[in-house]
């Protein structure tokens, strides 16, 4: 079965590419997560258009993770959320909350997949995050939550 990528499936491909996977895996795992799409002749003139937004958010190379962490642990990402009394939040902080954070303090465009928060953000304070910028870059992120 042919496929094209809608998002990087990990010792597949990334978005975009174009694969040959088994009939079953396909039909039962991929599309129907939203992963993949059938390929056709149609369906390929998408793959210039998920290139491009790949592109946007894709790390060069691991000069330019470097240069993307050192940005990164510079930056000081506050959040606001509504929090009771004794600080706990009404929610949590989610990966999409950060990379809107992050690009709203100055820094760059984050995927929200590359995000890694241990355990789950709800009371306010400081936390730190990981962001997975390169398989051999990992940046800190301090991160301050206030009370609304």
């Amino acid at each position: 079965m042919k496929l094209i990528l809608t998002r990087e499936v990990a010792g597949l491909g990334l978005a975009g590419d174009i694969v040959e996977v088994a009939d079953g895996y396909g039909r039962n795992f991929l599309v129907p997560r939203g992963a993949a799409i059938n390929w056709t002749k149609g369906a390929e003139k998408q793959i210039a258009q998920i290139k491009r937004a790949r592109d946007s958010r894709e790390i060069r190379d691991l000069g330019h993770a470097r240069e993307i962490k050192a940005d990164l642990e510079a930056l000081t990402v506050t959040l606001s959320a509504r929090a009771g009394r004794d600080g706990r939040l009404f929610g949590s902080i989610t990966a999409g909350d950060i990379a809107g954070a992050v690009k709203d303090a100055g820094g760059p465009a984050l995927d929200r997949k590359r995000i890694r928060i241990d355990g789950h953000i709800k009371s306010t304070g400081a936390h730190t995050v990981t962001i997975d910028l390169h398989p051999d870059v990992v940046a800190s992120l301090p991160v301050t939550v206030n009370a609304v």
